[in-house]
């Protein structure tokens, strides 16, 4: 007797269930998506894009995109995801002020295998990165990094004195990358020995290329977790505040330490970001200034008025950063043209609206600075290097975006500002260079690389 009462129920619920289906696709039929199309099923337009990369020709991939479809924005599918990709002042405008509301911090998943452990599940992984930034910002603030500008001149002097100076013929980007690494090592882990910086380097050089796991004799790890704690202890807070020690210090929502491959992890990805595009952006300051004698004369007399201005011991100070106006003007310009990051991932997680097109929850999301800094509508002659852009107001807001914007802009952008003005002032200050080859091919990894390295000739000054 109780089977035709269940049957019903069975079929009552069938029912229910394909009409809210119906009804969820019918209202999906009516939403109206950006223009574009997703590519191949699956992998979409990753190969392409991808392709692009390898090539150093990621801004035809956009700019053929915008040309075709939209200067607003379009849709795509990248690393196996629907994503919709923003152009444009207006656009940048609207995403940089939308990511609290409905944006969260993304990466796609073989970003995440490098910047994160393995053992950490892709939402904790997230989480984790947006907990390492509050740390990065406070660790950051303006009156701390005050302190590095004369740190960073000491070891610039010695990096150029010791893998320049002996040399006629030099590769840029291996060396800055070098630099920038032991400075990272320096100011994010009180990491000095160099020793220890090498062997680190290369454990560091395989994770960018792709591997899965962490090595385990690095700073962030259970032996160099308890010597630090130990450390700490022993000399009652007086050592060396750095992310590192933050991290060693912090105790997760459960007041538990936090686990040691989660750190590891942090200090991978902060590494990266504290590197890699600082490195990326002096390796081209150094190549257009080669490329542009009349901007490297006005940055050398620059320069040259504050190194006269120091006794023969000073180091350089806050003071002298805020002279160097027109060498910041052409670490910008440099940024235009060869932005260091190919911009940032976001996912939806509510639907929003855009221009009349709707952007799904669950969508990814991407800007790319390629949108803008070339664009004819916000540069006169796009192509052309004139620093004197950035004279007075500078460019239209959102137009020049190398470190993003809104609340997410980059919280390292000072920290790169000194960092690059540093090295300027110290390379310029002893050499005028040429490059070895005139027309050298790009490459994209993380950041733009001259497939060569940059090979240059030095010609030391003879002043003393």
């Amino acid at each position: 007797m109780d089977f035709f009462p269940n049957l019903l129920h069975l079929v009552i619920l069938c029912i229910s269930v394909s009409l809210i289906f119906l009804i969820y696709k019918q209202k999906s039929n009516h939403v109206k998506l950006p223009p574009g199309k997703m590519g191949w099923s699956v992998i979409g337009e990753t190969l392409e894009f991808a392709m692009a990369r390898r090539r150093g020709t990621q801004e035809i991939f956009f700019n053929d995109r915008m040309r075709k479809y939209s200067q607003d924005l379009f849709k795509t599918s990248l690393f196996g995801e629907n994503m919709v990709v923003f152009c444009g002042a207006s656009a940048n405008k609207s995403l940089f002020h939308n990511d609290k509301k409905n944006l969260s911090t993304w990466w796609p998943r073989s970003m995440l295998k490098i910047l994160s452990s393995p053992e950490l599940v892709e939402d904790v992984a997230q989480k984790d990165f947006v907990q390492m930034r509050r740390a990065v910002v406070e660790f950051l603030k303006p009156e701390a990094l005050q302190h590095f500008i004369p740190i960073m001149d000491s070891m610039a002097k010695e990096h150029l004195e010791t893998e320049w100076s002996p040399y006629r013929e030099v590769k840029v980007f291996p060396l800055s990358m070098k630099y920038a690494f032991a400075l990272a090592c320096r100011f994010f882990l009180s990491v000095t020995n160099h020793n220890h910086v090498t062997k680190f380097a290369d454990h560091f050089a395989i994770i960018i290329h792709g591997l899965l796991s962490v090595p385990i004799n690095i700073p962030g790890t259970t032996f160099n977790r308890e010597q630090r704690k130990k450390e700490l202890s022993e000399n009652d807070g007086t050592v060396a505040r750095d992310v590192l020690t933050h991290s060693l210090l912090e105790l997760d929502e459960n007041g538990k330490a936090i686990n040691e491959m989660m750190i590891a992890s942090r200090i991978m990805s902060l590494l990266i970001a504290g590197h890699d595009t600082t490195n990326s952006a002096i390796t081209f300051v150094l190549k257009y200034l080669a490329e542009f004698p009349h901007v490297y004369s006005e940055v050398f007399k620059e320069q040259m008025e504050i190194a006269i201005s120091k006794g023969p011991n000073d180091l350089l100070n806050w003071d002298d950063i805020k002279k160097m106006k027109y060498s910041w003007n052409v670490v910008l310009e440099s940024m235009r043209l060869t932005p260091p990051t190919q911009g940032t991932f976001r996912e939806v997680v509510n639907d929003f609206t855009y221009i009349n097109f709707t952007i799904p929850k669950g969508w990814k999301t991407f800007w790319t600075p390629y949108s803008t800094h070339k664009n004819p509508k916000y540069f006169q002659d796009p192509e052309k290097f004139n620093p004197s852009r950035f004279e007075g107001n500078g460019p239209e807001p959102y137009t020049f975006v190398p470190f993003g914007g809104g609340p997410r802009m980059c919280p390292g952008r000072e920290y790169a500002r000194l960092e690059i003005l540093v090295f300027m002032h110290n390379v310029v200050t002893r050499f005028k260079w040429e490059k070895a080859i005139l027309d050298e091919k790009l490459s994209f990894d993380i950041s733009p690389i001259p497939v060569n390295g940059l090979p240059i000739y030095l010609k030391p000054h003879s002043h003393k």
